[in-house]
């Protein structure tokens, strides 16, 4: 797979957009939102967001320009670990024309969202949008202890607070 970058998938947004005449609006994670943060030298091979819109046209034109996607209504879901309630409401529009939008998440949500599911990946790029975004332990423990309590019971919880404190740990020697 070839490396994309956050300007080659506005462009094939804007022309989907332009070709279905369909609304888009995405909230991206993962390696493009990076990106969208400043983080340039962020190398990705696909598309990871939340889109409000039709889901399996939109996937149909990615795979057919060879763009591996993975999409969803709700990123919450993703995880035993729910997302902090109202990540969506302190989303930030990046890019906005006409039928199509990209947001952001706040970077705190997107710190829970890579703890959320763990690698040394989701781990470095949580760590390069804390260190950017001056984001404290004690930022990342609030919104890590409310997304825990937005949870279903479950041992992954226990899972997930480890991987916080571990982070927290990791970013105030930073």
């Amino acid at each position: 797979m070839s490396p994309i970058n956050l300007d080659a998938v506005k462009n094939l947004l804007r022309e989907y957009v332009t070709q279905s005449q369909q609304a888009v609006e995405l909230i991206l994670i993962g390696g493009l939102a990076l990106q969208a943060y400043g983080v340039h030298d962020r190398v990705t091979v696909d598309v990871h967001g939340e889109l409000a819109g039709e889901l399996e046209p939109l996937l149909e034109f990615l795979r057919s320009r060879q763009v591996p996607a993975d999409l969803g209504e709700n990123i919450s879901g993703w995880s035993v670990v729910a997302m902090p309630p109202g990540y969506r409401d302190r989303t930030s529009v990046w890019y906005e024309d006409g039928k199509l939008r990209i947001r952001l998440l706040h970077p705190v949500d997107f710190v829970i969202a890579k703890l959320r599911r763990g690698t040394e990946q989701d781990l470095e790029d949580a760590q390069e949008v804390a260190i950017r975004f001056y984001l404290s332990p004690a930022d990342i423990q609030v919104a890590a202890d409310s997304a825990i309590q937005a949870s279903p019971k479950d041992t992954a919880l226990f899972t997930f607070r480890k991987t916080v404190d571990i982070f927290c740990q990791r970013i105030g020697q930073a």
